[in-house]
């Protein structure tokens, strides 16, 4: 069993370059992985002794973190840039990540940065579901459909 102070070589890494292997993702029990100024003293303390294990997944938190940064300030403007910088890092789930949004572009771009949503649409959506599901076997189309209209 590795313990905290044993290196690991990782497929992934530069050569020469090791992550040290700290503890299993199950032994770390909640993970700090929350918005930063959401984060606990020791939370934080947490995530930056797990950050600094291995220099991968803190480009990867840094990626994740700028990416989440635009998504709520709406800067699909910025996109094309992080998605360089995505594809330098080089890191297999980001760059599986990049794959889906550069395969679908415009509307990701357009999804970063324009006010619409579809928030509305999915919650309607959800509630139909829900009922159908409570009526599963119970009754026919008619009554679902009565139950749709009016339950609104």
């Amino acid at each position: 069993m590795a313990t905290a102070s044993s290196a690991v070589s990782s497929s992934s890494t530069a050569p020469g370059q090791t992550c040290r292997r700290s503890r299993s993702p199950c032994r770390h029990g909640r993970s700090p992985a929350g918005h930063p100024d959401n984060l606990t003293d020791r939370d934080a303390n947490r995530l930056a002794m797990i950050l600094d294990t291995c220099p991968e997944l803190r480009t990867a938190a840094e990626l994740v973190r700028s990416f989440a940064a635009m998504m709520t300030q709406r800067h699909g403007h910025r996109l094309s840039a992080w998605l360089t910088q995505a594809e330098q890092a080089d890191l297999p789930g980001i760059n599986r990540f990049v794959n889906g949004v550069t395969a679908d572009l415009e509307a990701v771009t357009a999804g970063l940065s324009l006010p619409h949503s579809s928030g509305p649409v999915e919650g309607n959506v959800k509630r139909i579901k829900m009922l159908k599901r409570q009526m599963y076997g119970r009754a026919d189309f008619d009554l679902l459909r009565k139950r749709v209209l009016l339950a609104h």
